[in-house]
């Protein structure tokens, strides 16, 4: 087998296992929004997303980045097979992790009245905000256990300790929005937290790595590679929480709590169901791009062959949103929810630009190269926020869903410049004439969507979605031969 039918079919291997996952975290999703949308309506989404936007604020404000730097720091120590370093790298780690949860907490605690008062406008969620801040020392302590997992490459495990948590979450969360409505949001968030911290530990436990002591100052001597590379990403990640908050709040403010309930759903559809493909493929990618982070070549390939199977994978499903979308939105929460219809149909459109330009992305991070990274991303997120702030005050909800299209565009056509500035990279002949096709076909099955006639419109886009699908199958047939990988797992099932 070729080295670059072998690279392929790791990548596809690994999406099919958090591909999977995904699908199921998906449907965990799905249940969880169809749950608060019929039981609180969109005022409640707009409470629970206002919580954790909150939570999330904070935790990137104190969490100095350990979820994606300890991965890669894990990473190049697995790499090397050299066991000291493991050891070493999981002991600074794990030290780290308290001392920022704790932090965090702490944090949360003494601005809770501050809290409530800019996100809801009163002080009547103070003591919510105070329970609530045991969450992010949880949360710390869940990302780290899953990130030793990433960066030993347990991929298993990692997949199981989501799926577990995602799913025994969400039965223990039922019950209380049943009975208590809106007064359930908080404890749900906790014990949903509770949940994911165990399976964890549960399943990080499993594999067995020396415990290494060390003090305050030999962590943040030894560590100084993670935490630097930390920092700046705990700052990126804050810079797109807070321009995340702001953005609900200022929806909040012009358009009211609804609003932004409208606006929470209608980003859950774009950024996690659609969105999980990338968490499904990032899991297996950032650790294998960081592990040759010195050889640009090596890097130039990588990140080729993940952005075209990005591509790809993600064209049918834009055009299938695309062509299903006010049933989408009345399956995942209800018919008053079908404001957002605008809102997701443009914003679907810049996912294809994401695919390429998220894969470009990992590059930075893979390279350390925090000076840049900060830049690059200090300016996206300043440019982002403006535009959405400005769409919404002219064009609403639907305002947002086409600056979210323009902005990836933006995003995508930038970070071309600065990785083949910096790292010589660029993207082959052959991507940009799959990422051309798929462009024309996700464009053709937007513009079909404003034809009168139902059954020429419908008819049209379902011609679309075998096109698309049937383009992205040709393809991907031509990098793994999917005819050979069916016969071997049809030859492993049965023998």
């Amino acid at each position: 087998m070729s080295e670059s039918k072998s690279a392929y079919r790791q990548i596809i291997k690994a999406n099919s296992l958090f591909g999977g996952l995904q699908v199921f975290n998906i449907l965990i999703s799905l249940l969880r929004s169809k749950l608060i949308a019929l039981l609180l309506g969109p005022s409640g989404m707009g409470i629970a997303g206002l919580f954790n936007s909150s939570i999330n604020l904070i935790s990137s404000l104190t969490n100095a980045g350990l979820d994606v730097s300890a991965v890669k720091s894990i990473s190049l120590a697995n790499a090397s097979k050299n066991q000291s370093e493991i050891e070493s790298q999981v002991g600074i780690l794990k030290r780290l992790l308290w001392i920022t949860g704790v932090f965090g907490t702490l944090i949360t605690i003494l601005f809770s009245p501050w809290l409530s008062q800019i996100t809801f406008g009163n002080s009547d969620y103070t003591s919510a905000f105070i329970w609530i801040s045991i969450t992010v020392l949880l949360k710390q302590l869940t990302n780290g256990q899953l990130a030793i997992l990433q960066g030993l490459r347990k991929l298993n495990y990692l997949a199981k300790a989501n799926l577990y948590g995602s799913f025994l979450g969400l039965i223990g969360t039922i019950p209380l929005y049943y009975y208590y409505g809106v007064k359930a949001i908080v404890p749900a968030i906790l014990i949903s937290t509770l949940i994911g911290l165990f399976f964890s530990f549960f399943f990080s436990s499993k594999i067995k790595i020396r415990k290494v002591n060390f003090t305050l100052s030999e962590t943040l001597e030894d560590g100084k590679t993670m935490i630097n590379l930390g920092f700046s990403l705990s700052f990126i990640g804050l810079l797109s929480v807070l321009s995340a908050y702001i953005l609900q709040i200022f929806i909040s403010h012009k358009g009211g709590i609804i609003e932004v309930g409208l606006f929470t759903a209608g980003f859950a559809i774009i950024n996690s169901y659609v969105g999980m493909i990338f968490t499904a493929m990032s899991t297996d990618y950032f650790p294998r791009l960081a592990a040759i982070s010195a050889d640009n070549m090596k890097v130039r390939t990588s990140a080729n062959q993940q952005a075209l199977i990005a591509v790809l994978i993600i064209a049918p499903i834009i055009v299938l949103f695309l062509t299903f979308a006010p049933f989408i939105i009345r399956i995942l929460y209800s018919s008053k929810f079908l404001a957002i219809l605008g809102l997701i149909s443009w914003g679907i459109l810049g996912m294809l630009f994401k695919a390429a330009s998220w894969a470009m992305g990992y590059i930075l991070i893979a390279k350390g190269d925090s000076k840049l990274f900060i830049k690059t991303s200090f300016g996206f997120n300043l440019l982002f926020l403006i535009n959405n702030c400005i769409a919404y005050y002219f064009y609403g909800l639907e305002g947002l869903g086409i600056t979210f299209a323009l902005n990836y565009t933006i995003h995508f056509f930038v970070l071309k410049i600065i990785t083949f500035k910096k790292y010589n990279f660029y993207f082959d002949s052959e991507f940009y004439k799959i990422f051309s096709v798929s462009t024309i076909v996700c464009a053709l099955t937007f513009l079909i969507r404003f034809i009168d006639p139902p059954l020429l419109k419908y008819g049209l886009m379902v011609l679309m979605i075998l096109i698309s699908s049937l383009y992205s199958l040709k393809e991907l047939d031509k990098k793994i031969n999917l005819k050979e990988v069916l016969a071997n797992l049809i030859k492993k099932k049965n023998g």
